[in-house]
């Protein structure tokens, strides 16, 4: 009676333990060169402060932050005392190398955060640990009640082991709309990346404005709706609508790349020629040598057909 008595206890005690892991373990993406978890944590005070250098570089990162502690439906001010904030941003008179550029150091302590940068692309980065510190409700464009607006204990030393870290979007084959772009680049800056690579051009579509060239964009840009896998849809009929695709200005190009500046994110354009430029060779069939060009169609999806470029 009494080994089966122990043996309850060791168990009720275990399974203690394991539920209680998950609510004490800090998991950051990508994993921060050093983290060190203390005791305890702090709580995000009725009125929340930010000490951030007065710099333009920084001005989308202080309001991006901005934005995310409304989720805690506290009041949010940036500026004022640095000893007392609530949020210190510093960056250091002295360069730390062992960090960097793109590195930062977040300390949490009981009495409030810092984070400390060389550079404000560091800075920037630091926001994007802290915010995954905070309970997940931080996402939400609402205030969000009944959260306790905890951070824990945690000193945090990171920089990337990548000088290059890129995605590639493409909005070629299938066109994403500015804003839907924009959403791509906030993801990106989530995880840290520092480079999005745009496809731009392709058989399916040509995507950018060109005033020299108004065609790319007026006949290259649009092809008939498919919805499956490319290469294996039936050619499109002569009567179908080619209303589907879509392109970006030259405003929209310059918009996408301060939005991406802001967020530490250079653009890489890549406009795919000499191949898969069929897009560009409907719009000007003088391109290409392959006898009936001019009655090439954008691609929809369907087989993919060989020509020669002139």
């Amino acid at each position: 009676m009494k080994k089966s008595l122990l043996l309850s206890l060791l168990i009720m005690v275990g399974l203690a333990g394991f539920s209680q892991e998950p609510e004490t373990a800090i998991s950051i993406i990508p994993e921060p060169v050093n983290l060190k978890q203390g005791a305890g944590h702090f709580t995000l005070p009725a009125q929340i402060s930010i000490s951030i250098p007065d710099l333009p570089e920084l001005k989308e990162t202080s309001l991006l932050l901005k934005q995310k502690l409304a989720a805690t439906g506290k009041p949010v001010t940036a500026g004022g005392n640095a000893a007392t904030a609530t949020i210190r941003f510093v960056l250091n008179n002295k360069e730390d190398k062992a960090i960097g550029k793109e590195g930062y150091e977040l300390s949490v302590k009981s009495t409030g955060i810092t984070v400390k940068a060389n550079k404000p692309a560091g800075l920037f980065y630091g926001v994007q640990t802290l915010l995954q510190l905070l309970p997940k409700e931080i996402e939400s464009s609402k205030p969000v009640k009944g959260i306790a607006w905890n951070v824990p204990v945690v000193e945090i030393t990171d920089y990337p082991r990548f000088g290059w870290r890129g995605l590639m979007f493409d909005v070629a084959r299938h066109f994403f709309t500015k804003d839907e772009v924009k959403d791509f680049i906030d993801n990106m800056a989530r995880y840290k990346y520092n480079l999005l690579h745009m496809h731009l051009t392709d058989d399916e579509g040509w995507r950018v404005e060109i005033k020299s060239l108004p065609r790319l964009t007026s006949v290259g840009a649009w092809n008939v709706k498919r919805v499956g896998y490319f290469g294996t849809f039936d050619k499109p009929s002569p009567d179908e609508p080619r209303n589907y695709g879509g392109f970006y200005t030259q405003d929209d190009i310059r918009e996408l790349v301060k939005y991406a500046k802001d967020r530490f994110i250079d653009i890489m354009p890549e406009v795919d020629i000499p191949g898969h430029s069929m897009a560009a060779i409907v719009s000007y069939p003088e391109l290409s040598c392959t006898p009936g060009a001019d009655r090439y169609q954008v691609i929809s999806g369907e087989k993919f057909i060989d020509w020669h470029a002139g």
